[in-house]
């Protein structure tokens, strides 16, 4: 059974071990408003999904500006 010859350091191990993460996840235009959005889920901009509105998305009102600021 074939082992390593040299000793792979704490380092190295770590950067291999980590190589996965370094994808971009695919994002797509939403057909409705153009925002960029993860595939499967609904648009935070607009809140449609596969062209029907699935999250009804509220003006901000009075009392909500003054809380955020």
């Amino acid at each position: 059974m074939p082992v390593p010859k040299r000793r792979r350091s704490k380092s190295q191990k770590r950067m291999r071990r980590a190589v996965w993460k370094f994808e971009v996840p695919n994002m797509s235009a939403c057909k409705n408003c153009g925002t960029m959005v993860l595939p499967h889920f609904a648009c935070s901009g607009c809140g449609y999904y596969g062209g029907k509105q699935v999250i009804e998305l509220g003006k901000k009102t009075d009392k909500q500006d003054k809380k955020d600021s």
